[in-house]
């Protein structure tokens, strides 16, 4: 039995929380040579007569962090607001404007996330990919935004909500699959947004990876969200031998193992196209610092001192 008190939350759950055993938690832990008790992660609920439990404090985030995703929610009205500009930038060969990444799949953050809106082009369209992302580049200057140039969409501020446009030239009218740009590489790459939304979405781990989300943000790591739910998903894995669903601190726990012990060397393909590696859009330091903020996650004693 591992000697940090912090990751036997699963047995310690019976232990620490009700129905509490006469002369108190440490009593019984003290009868089982388990230590004394870590205090509750956030102190106790209820004026301290009932103590928090972990998945009750992390469910208490995701409340916090829930996104509205209805129609007349900040991403729409996003969508709304720029849609005239992309419609005169883009004229005849855009095929559509709509809502992509964590916001599509069901994994956004209030605190979080920016807003992506995926710029779908016709296959016909005459300018290069790079012509592509550096013309909307200057469209967006040339209409007062800042522009932030990142590897496959450009963000901006509108109404103080930060956009990421991600524009994509179609393959085929027969196909979703699209081609994006890869700015730092210089070089495009395959992919379908809607075959990751459907993956994402139907996983069951939709808590973790957003708990993820959050603690990348708070740590200020470099991670990908998309590599970030393959991670979490790989992690926890699928089938018979899969980490069990709704145990949310448990599975966050065994994904910041697989963070320390795997994370480094795994092989992460694109499920939507197996030519792109998506572990290689992390440079070896950004793994590092990556699997550094795991083992400190491990070494807390409070879950506060994991993700607030």
């Amino acid at each position: 039995m591992t000697s940090n008190p912090f990751e036997r939350n699963s047995l310690l759950a019976s232990l620490l929380y009700p129905p509490r055993p006469a002369g108190g938690d440490n009593a019984l832990r003290g009868l089982l040579g388990l230590g004394a008790a870590p205090r509750p992660p956030l102190g106790n609920s209820l004026l301290g007569l009932l103590p928090v439990t972990a998945d009750q404090y992390l469910r208490g985030i995701l409340a916090r962090e829930a996104v509205d995703v209805g129609l007349h929610s900040p991403v729409y009205q996003v969508q709304n607001a720029l849609l005239p500009a992309l419609n005169a930038w883009a004229g005849q060969w855009l095929m559509g404007v709509s809502p992509s990444g964590s916001f599509s799949k069901g994994t956004a953050n209030k605190s979080g996330t920016d807003i992506d809106l995926f710029v779908s082009l016709r296959d016909d369209t005459p300018e290069t990919l790079a012509e592509i992302y550096n013309k909307l580049d200057l469209r967006m200057k040339e209409l007062g935004y800042v522009t932030r140039l990142q590897n496959v969409s450009i963000g901006i501020t509108v109404a103080g909500q930060k956009v990421d446009l991600v524009p994509a030239k179609r393959q085929n009218l027969l196909t979703l699959d699209h081609s994006l740009y890869l700015r730092k590489a210089g070089t495009w790459r395959k992919t379908n947004v809607n075959t990751h939304a459907h993956l994402v979405q139907g996983c069951g781990r939709l808590e973790e990876i957003k708990i993820l989300k959050l603690w990348r943000d708070q740590k200020g790591l470099e991670f990908p969200s998309f590599y970030i739910e393959l991670t979490v998903i790989n992690a926890l894995g699928t089938g018979v031998f899969a980490s069990p669903y709704g145990a949310v601190a448990d599975n966050v726990l065994t994904v910041m193992r697989y963070l320390r012990d795997s994370f480094s060397t795994a092989r992460v393909l694109d499920p939507a196209n197996g030519n792109n590696v998506i572990s290689d859009d992390l440079s070896a330091a950004e793994k590092y610092s990556i699997r550094a903020a795991a083992v400190a996650a491990l070494a807390a004693t409070r879950w506060d001192g994991i993700v607030v």
